[in-house]
């Protein structure tokens, strides 16, 4: 049987220096977040001049921009993804965590949108739509996890900020559910709280 020796003090000395490490470097990985913001922001603006008339369309065409959306992310990803291996130089632990949970949200979202269409194929349009209106909700759920987990990594009340802000959004997206503008809402979400804040850490770890 092997004995395990607790030794706390140590604990504490690798969390504060996981906490240091993660401060002092720079945030990888920044442009991929703020082409998801643009990306689906846009979509989210092409959906709502869709569903308000803007660019009248019916039936299967309403989604189509959220499929275009999601082909030119995956697109971005093949350019964005070897380029930033390349320039990965030291990875820290901050690095990493940051990565890993961003990540699994995207695979998390990516199974969320998968859900909405089986819902979609068992309870029609209207189902469809339904759950549409709740996935915002849900995708800025997934958001704010991923920002608090990386401000918590980097130690920056600004992240920490967009955490909040994200978790905020969700319910008062969520309570724009039926109306035209919750599209208009929620791009403006996706601008502000996941674009502009990728370009900044982005911009800033180019210095």
């Amino acid at each position: 049987m092997t004995e395990h020796t607790e030794d706390p003090a140590a604990d504490i000395a690798w969390m504060r220096r996981l906490a240091e490490e993660g401060a002092e470097a720079p945030m990888q990985g920044a442009s991929i977040l703020m082409s998801a913001g643009l990306i689906y922001g846009a979509a989210s603006l092409f959906h709502w001049a869709q569903i308000s008339g803007v660019f009248p369309t019916s039936g299967v065409a309403i989604g189509i921009g959220w499929l275009a959306a999601t082909g030119l992310f995956l697109l971005t990803l093949v350019v964005v993804l070897p380029r930033l291996k390349r320039e990965r130089g030291v990875t820290t632990a901050g690095n990493r965590a940051s990565a890993t949970v961003w990540s699994a949200l995207g695979w998390g979202i990516f199974a969320l949108f998968l859900s909405m269409a089986a819902l979609g194929w068992r309870t029609g349009e209207e189902g469809a739509l339904l759950a549409m209106s709740l996935s915002i909700s849900a995708i800025m759920d997934f958001y704010g996890i991923g920002w608090a987990v990386t401000a918590a990594m980097y130690r920056s009340r600004a992240l920490w900020g967009l955490a909040i802000g994200s978790f905020v959004a969700a319910p008062l997206l969520a309570s724009l559910t039926g109306m035209d503008e919750q599209y208009l809402a929620y791009a403006a979400a996706l601008f502000l709280l996941m674009a502009l804040p990728g370009f900044l850490l982005m911009r800033g770890a180019r210095r």
